[in-house]
């Protein structure tokens, strides 16, 4: 694997965060609790691994231009706007919810879980939005 090849790791990475919060969700409203725990220590651990991988792939390239013209762009950063603040919001979000969640203090983490999940659920897939639009569109 090469440093070109990392933005679509990261979307894959944020696909499958996206896929492990929505099957927390609906293993949650049915009760199986292990397999909710399972699901959203796995979107963290996607979520960290996307996180690193930005990291390496943006030290090492820089900042990458949208080319689009016309209306796309203006699609393109509002979806980057809102998905850059929501990012930099849902991080303090996940761990004070994981934490919650690892204490049992289930009351307090599910008060705090119904504003991070969508948050969460939201930068997750507007990151391949984003992937999508900025390489194969």
């Amino acid at each position: 694997m090469t440093v070109a090849d990392l933005p679509t790791l990261n979307a894959a990475l944020n696909a499958a965060s996206f896929a492990f919060l929505t099957l927390g969700y609906l293993f949650v409203r049915a009760r199986h609790l292990t397999a909710h725990r399972n699901c959203m220590l796995a979107a963290v651990a996607c979520s960290t691994a996307f996180l690193a991988s930005y990291l390496v792939y943006h030290a090492r390239v820089g900042s990458v231009p949208f080319t689009g013209a016309g209306a796309v762009r203006v699609v393109y950063f509002s979806i980057l706007l809102t998905h850059t603040v929501l990012a930099a919001l849902i991080v303090p979000l996940v761990l004070v919810t994981l934490a919650r969640a690892l204490r049992s203090r289930f009351d307090a983490h599910r008060r705090i879980a119904r504003l991070t999940l969508p948050l969460w659920a939201y930068v997750s897939i507007t990151g391949v939005v984003v992937y999508w639009m900025l390489y194969r569109l």
